[in-house]
């Protein structure tokens, strides 16, 4: 395994829909990897808008289950793709109990899902109004095996 991994990171002002900002990361993401990167994270929620900032029910229509949703299965196929490592933070519905998560998706490089990491601290105050959206993360802070090393997210 290499000392040296280059690592990608991706903040993107929001297009005003979700499949224009999957497109817009699936772009980042090979143009990524055509300059060498083995690892790349998207922004926080990244096929969204950061919705924290109000409290309104419209935005859990953003929700999706982890790893069995569209755009997990997307982003595995993009990893497999484009060869790279994969932090992929998602609204998630756990699809056993209906609770909501702000949750980040590991995807390795030949595009296999690894697990998912749950934030633990959500804040609530004002700007910040997370927990009308998402409860605590409830799986600790595994560490990822993945072809770039060990991974914590």
């Amino acid at each position: 395994m290499p000392r040296n991994v280059r690592a990608a990171l991706l903040q993107a002002t929001w297009t005003g829909d979700k499949e224009s900002m999957i497109q817009k990361h699936e772009d980042y993401a090979r143009k990524a990897a055509a300059q060498g990167a083995k690892v790349m994270c998207f922004q926080e929620l990244f096929y969204g808008p950061y919705f924290c900032q109000v409290q309104d029910p419209q935005f859990y229509s953003y929700t999706e289950h982890i790893p069995d949703g569209p755009t997990t299965k997307r982003m595995q196929a993009l990893a497999k793709e484009t060869g790279m490592v994969l932090i992929v933070p998602m609204y998630e519905e756990d699809d056993t109990t209906g609770i909501y998560y702000n949750t980040a998706a590991v995807i390795d490089a030949d595009g296999s899902y690894l697990g998912k990491y749950r934030k633990n601290h959500i804040p609530h105050v004002k700007g910040f109004w997370e927990k009308f959206y998402f409860r605590p993360g409830n799986l600790g802070y595994p560490v990822f095996d993945t072809a770039v090393g060990k991974v914590g997210v």
